[in-house]
């Protein structure tokens, strides 16, 4: 779709400093503009390429002072960051598929289907299962039975819904997604590791994304819910029956074992490892490839493994580092008594 400078000022409120009916076609970094792209400044370390970007206009702050021999048109508005994420969200709604079924799709009969949803090739929707209105089902997603999905989801390419569990409104899969495979409960014995079966479910409220390959485990008993508007990135493992608080963001490789729980506006970096029926409180940060085996209260920043409260984490990452010299130094102090 071809948008000029004007129209896109229309959407997200700004204002046009040079040619209004400059077009563009489609969106690049501006580090790597050019001609017929929109791109975006809002990271002043990224100023220096106003000057030699070849996209044709660019979504700036409102007081950016540019400098001569700037070529693209700009567009001030207040939050750059967040009026380009605003029109990335118009061309992804501009850009959905036409509703309809695909006829290699297999639907049960039982099944219930909403308004205006995309059903694509090779999806399975089994006995009972829901899909609400204006939802997207994408190639060879399986939606098994008694499973319900809300309003405005969309399910990218080979993600599952096993068996009875619950999406709400508005949530995403990305490729690859699995939500209620089975949790890890296993009752061990002198000679084997007898399966527990877990006949529990997962319930996603409203809003929620999962990224590509990531898992959540069915509950044992009961459910493991994420709550509203959690986002989890790619390849993340969440076990049986752990809970994750409203608005909670988790980075990529991160596991959560069984029975935890996680408040509220945490968020989480990669690859960080969570042991299992841990309370974890309201607002917490924990950093990238930290290793949490202890309760964290509310409002906590924790870093390492064992991970502790990030300063006291830091002052002894110095005296840890400078640990070699330190000992060669007490070695040689013994040595001149």
């Amino acid at each position: 779709m071809i948008l000029t400078a004007g129209v896109i000022a229309d959407i997200i409120g700004g204002s046009v400093d040079g040619d209004p009916h400059v077009q563009v076609s489609t969106v690049s970094p501006i580090e790597s503009g050019f001609k017929g792209a929109l791109s975006f400044l809002a990271n002043p370390k990224y100023n220096e390429f106003i000057l030699t970007t070849e996209a044709s206009v660019v979504i700036v702050k409102h007081d950016f002072k540019a400098d001569f021999g700037v070529k693209p048109t700009l567009i001030r508005v207040a939050d750059p960051y967040s009026c380009f994420a605003l029109l990335l969200q118009k061309y992804d709604e501009m850009n959905r598929p036409k509703p309809g079924i695909h006829p290699s799709s297999i639907i049960s009969d039982s099944a219930i289907i909403g308004n205006n949803v995309t059903i694509s090739a090779g999806a399975v929707i089994e006995e009972n299962a829901i899909v609400g209105d204006d939802s997207i089902i994408g190639a060879q997603v399986v939606l098994e039975k008694n499973t319900k999905l809300g309003n405005g989801c969309k399910l990218h390419a080979g993600s599952r819904v096993l068996h009875d569990c619950i999406i709400g409104n508005n949530c995403t899969l990305h490729a690859g997604v699995t939500v209620g495979s089975d949790g890890f409960g296993f009752a061990p014995s002198d000679t084997a590791y007898s399966k527990i079966p877990q006949v529990g479910n997962v319930v996603l409220e409203d809003d929620v994304e999962i990224g590509s390959n990531s898992t959540i485990d069915r509950a044992t008993m009961g459910s493991t819910i994420i709550r509203k508007g959690v986002k989890l990135d790619n390849l993340i493992q969440i076990a049986h029956n752990v809970e994750i608080g409203e608005h909670t963001v988790i980075a990529a490789q991160t596991g959560v074992a069984g029975s935890t729980k996680i408040g509220k506006r945490c968020m989480i970096g990669g690859q960080v490892g969570i042991i299992g029926h841990l309370k974890i409180g309201d607002n917490v940060k924990i950093a990238a490839q930290s290793g949490v085996g202890n309760n964290l209260p509310d409002n906590s920043i924790v870093q390492g493994s064992p991970a502790f409260e990030v300063g006291n984490y830091r002052r002894s990452y110095v005296s840890f580092r400078r640990l070699p010299e330190t000992l060669r130094a007490i070695e040689t102090k013994l040595r001149s008594l």
